[in-house]
């Protein structure tokens, strides 16, 4: 308890502090009478949530439909402002308890000294953690799905009022008053600068936008704390060289499903941009170890390969003859700007001092600096590497000459109409399309055997044909120009059988990516992505079919190190939105079981992709409990999993918070690994008993989303998903087919716009319909009873069920039937939205009442208060802008409102979205 005391009260301190200093600045910038009316607001508010009580509520209802509108917008900001605030503060509370531990300590829950010490209590030697990590394989894979919604002026002001609290903090436990002082006057000035920061964008999004975006994130916390954690694993696991095995991947300018705006064009400026900031770190590295390392040759005798290298460097200045590891450096520096020019790169950097060859390749920068590290080793002076040096050599080795790996994905319908077109233009089959799955598995595996190609210049080809093209011969240009792992990897998407990943085989071989003479192979991995509950459900034969095929094997699945390795991305968002989060997770679980069980009898290496979601609702929630979570044996160290949206800012802006997450992929993959060995298999009643009700949720999710008559008409006029489609917060389309469906629309509005009426039902609904016909099927009282004790079993014994219904219970904690019902009231068809939205508010009522009974708690969250404090602590400043929203949508679609008051809707999805934090 003394953990969250201690936390707590300063959080609280925190966020008076910026709450005060919010006051002020409205005060001085919108006068008494605004800042009033915003106290007034957010009083009745609080009496509102704390007691429910009708004259609060009739209060707050009066107050914020007689505010005129420009006083609406600057009460929209103060709240939404806030929240934004409350975040900074509650941010800073994470980095003060890893600090608390570290001065006990004591290991933080989930970093790779917890890791150490779970592992040496079980009995794992430091070899065998070695030799996993020898063979590991993770990344966290960044995308660009629009669910952030601040824009980066925002986001870098909130930095630099999170680095100033921050120092005030400090200054505060040194007892340094004026310091303290200093700090407050410098926040003020920063609030008040976000005050007067443009909330929301102006034009919509590109992907050149979200590529330069993303770069920050480089710049803060990739490039120097990827290398620190390597570092801990190393001391903590008496490892003296890790593998590279911890990289980065990224979606951003690859990513063409659905997104017209992705093109060769992209690929290539991201992997331009990421290999400008990776070498600009390097060269301003370089040229700061210059200046750290003035050893005298007189004094500190370089080895041979060092004095060799000194040699080579066009550093010819009498001042530093007798300084070997300078003029190495010098040279050095040299041939990575050469490398920068010759990769068409325009470093922001000191010039060279000299004309140098630039590197082949970054392994050839990586032995350079290892020669320093050695000579500095020799003669005793290893400790002057540590600083730098090491980092930078890790971050060599990490990120190449590349940065990320950037992966291609596109839609299976797409790339089957290309093959299609090409087959029909090189007359050798009039109609791919009407050919059935056997049909076309035998014609491609004929035409990949085929030397002769299909395509032409002297044939014409439809414009889509010819960017798809584009993309592949664009793929087959980076992989030369940065590297091999640049881009290794094509991803399907919506694959439903065998010949879709052939389709993509097939169109390497066109664009000159496969390798290898009499046993070929495909230089990008072909990587199916299974996303509904029918498609996982399928995803064990389509797999088995492909590694049971003898001429397609070797084709697409690589060899690594002697063992054949594969991999499956399994889509959270889509199979969520197509059968609801209970049965998706189950679903998603039990693929993960089949397919490693299939692979191992194959004898080939299961890598499985992760496509999860911020929110719960697309599969997000912690990533630690999640990959500890999954079925025992399936990590084997290798995974990758999506980063997204608003998660990327939350988890990496900041970073020692963007190291903690790192160590907390790494610490879950160690675990996973090698701690299930000694866990006792999974009680096959647990199983049996989520199979069915898994079956009954679905059965509730699709009745209600996919069988009640006119419930499309009410989820598109009952939350604001028309109007989050006008925000500029992202580049791609809101639905791949303008059809008014919900089968079209992205995962990605569907769960915002839940989570803006604060129904959040992506994350929830279903689980109560799934627990009363377990329960109810049980046919006798004592039988239900005890069907009860297993369920209460299945939540201590299982982590699986226990990480699903914990990320299911914050989702719970965050909703507001109140709230939503005002929502509901918006629906173009009055009568039928209010029967939809009781049966609704039915089955939230289930699910909470067996939830309880499940956990033995009175109310949500009640077993972890720290999280329920916080989040009560929000719902003061977050429901004002939901009434305020509501109001403001009824009369936008009235047509009383004019441009102002449409910014004022876009400014509540923006405030909504940063008080609950993850919404997307």
């Amino acid at each position: 308890m003394r953990r969250a005391i201690t936390d707590d009260s300063a959080l609280r301190d925190d966020i008076r502090l910026l709450g005060r200093l919010l006051g002020q600045t409205l005060r001085h910038f919108e006068g008494e009478p605004l800042y009033a009316a915003v106290e007034e607001i957010r009083q009745t508010a609080t009496r509102f949530r704390r007691h429910g009580g009708a004259d609060d509520a009739s209060r707050l209802d009066r107050l914020l439909k007689r505010l005129p509108p420009d006083a609406t917008m600057s009460v929209v900001r103060a709240f939404s402002y806030f929240s934004l605030l409350a975040n900074i503060a509650e941010d800073l509370a994470q980095i003060r308890h890893l600090r608390l531990l570290g001065r006990r300590g004591e290991a933080a829950r989930g970093s790779i000294a917890d890791a150490a010490q779970r592992l040496a209590a079980q009995g794992t030697p430091p070899a065998r953690v070695r030799q996993l990590l020898a063979h590991a394989d993770v990344m966290p894979v960044l995308t660009a799905h629009p669910t952030e919604v601040q824009r980066k002026s925002i986001l870098d002001t909130e930095r630099a009022i999170a680095a100033t609290l921050d120092r005030r903090e400090q200054a505060a436990a040194a007892d340094d008053r004026s310091a303290v002082a200093a700090a407050e006057e410098q926040l003020a000035g920063q609030v008040a600068t976000l005050w007067l920061t443009r909330m929301l964008r102006t034009a919509r999004l590109t992907v050149f936008d979200e590529i330069d975006n993303a770069l920050a994130y480089w710049r803060s916390t990739f490039l120097p704390q990827l290398p620190a954690v390597y570092e801990e694993l190393q001391a903590r696991f008496d490892a003296p060289r890790l593998a590279p095995f911890l990289r980065l991947g990224s979606w951003i300018g690859g990513d063409r499903d659905g997104h017209p705006q992705v093109t060769a064009a992209t690929m290539r400026r991201a992997l331009a941009a990421q290999a400008q900031v990776a070498l600009e770190h390097y060269a301003q590295q370089v040229h700061a170890l210059g200046a750290e390392l003035p050893l005298s040759a007189l004094l500190s005798p370089p080895d041979p390969a060092l004095a060799r290298l000194a040699e080579r460097s066009p550093d010819s200045s009498p001042h530093r003859a007798d300084e070997p590891y300078r003029r190495a450096l010098t040279g050095i520096y040299s041939r990575l700007l050469a490398t920068a020019d010759a990769l068409g790169l325009d470093l922001r950097v000191r010039p060279a001092l000299g004309e140098a060859a630039p590197y082949g390749q970054a392994d050839e920068l990586a032995a350079d600096l290892q020669v320093i590290a050695a000579s500095l080793a020799g003669h005793g002076a290893a400790a002057l590497a540590r600083p730098r040096l090491a980092p930078l050599t890790r971050a060599v080795e990490v990120f190449g000459f590349h940065g990320a790996t950037l992966d291609l994905r596109q839609s299976s319908d797409v790339l089957e109409s290309v093959v299609a077109e090409l087959l029909a233009a090189a007359e050798v089959t009039p109609d791919y399309h009407r050919l059935d799955e056997a049909q076309r598995t035998r014609l491609l595996s004929r035409e990949l055997a085929h030397t002769r190609p299909l395509v032409s210049a002297h044939l014409a080809y439809s414009e889509r044909t010819r960017i798809e093209l584009a993309v592949f011969d664009a793929a087959r240009e980076l992989r030369r120009r940065f590297g091999s792992r640049a881009i290794d990897k094509h991803i399907v998407s919506h694959t439903e059988q065998l010949s879709d990943l052939l389709e993509v085989a097939l169109l390497q071989k066109e664009c000159g990516l496969l390798t290898g003479t009499e046993l070929r192979c495909c230089e990008l991995m072909v990587v199916p992505l299974f996303e509904t509950i029918d498609d996982l459900q399928r995803a064990p034969q389509v797999m088995g079919e492909l590694l049971e095929h003898p001429g397609l094997r070797h084709l697409l699945v690589p060899a690594a190190g002697g063992r054949p390795i594969q991999e499956v991305m399994l889509g959270y968002s889509d199979s969520n939105k197509d059968g609801g989060f209970l049965a998706s997770s189950w679903a998603l679980y039990k693929a993960t079981r089949t397919l490693h069980r299939l692979f191992e009898a194959h004898g080939v290496r299961l890598r499985l992709f992760h496509g999860r979601g911020g929110t719960v609702g697309r599969g997000g929630g912690p990533s630690f409990e999640a990959i500890v979570a999954q079925p025992p044996g399936t990590v084997g160290g290798a995974i990758r999993l999506t980063e997204q949206g608003e998660i990327i800012h939350a988890k990496y802006a900041d970073p020692r918070i963007g190291q903690r997450h790192l160590e907390l992929l790494v610490s879950a993959v160690l675990q996973a690994s090698l701690l299930d060995a000694a866990a006792p298999p999974v009680d096959r009643t647990f199983e049996e008993a989520l199979e069915e009700i898994a079956g009954h949720a679905h059965r509730a999710y699709r009745g209600l989303v996919y069988e009640t008559e006119g419930f499309a008409g009410f989820f598109f006029s009952a939350t604001p998903i028309n109007e989050i489609s006008e925000l500029n917060i992202g580049s791609r389309p809101s639905a791949r087919r303008d059809t008014g469906r919900i089968e079209d629309l992205r995962a990605i509005p569907w769960v915002f716009s839940w989570g803006q009426c604060r129904v959040l039902l992506p994350g929830w609904f279903g689980f109560g319909s799934g627990i009363e016909g377990f329960l109810e099927s049980a046919g006798t009282a004592a039988g239900r009873r005890a069907r009860a004790r297993l369920l209460r079993r299945m939540l201590a014994e299982w982590p699986f069920f226990r990480d699903l219904t914990s990320n299911m219970e914050m989702v719970l904690a965050k909703t507001d039937l109140a709230i939503a019902h005002r929502y509901a009231q918006l629906a173009a068809d009055r009568r039928r939205g209010a029967a939809i939205f009781s049966a609704i508010e039915r089955e939230w009522r289930l699910t909470v009442g067996h939830w309880l009974a499940i956990s033995r708690q009175r109310n949500l969250l009640e077993s972890n208060p720290e999280l329920a404090l916080r989040i009560r602590q929000r719902l003061p400043y977050l429901d004002p802008l939901n009434h305020l929203q509501v109001e403001l949508i009824r009369r936008h679609r009235r047509g009383r409102i004019d441009a102002r008051g449409k910014r004022g809707i876009h400014l509540t999805i923006n405030g909504i979205s940063a008080g609950l934090r993850n919404t997307g």
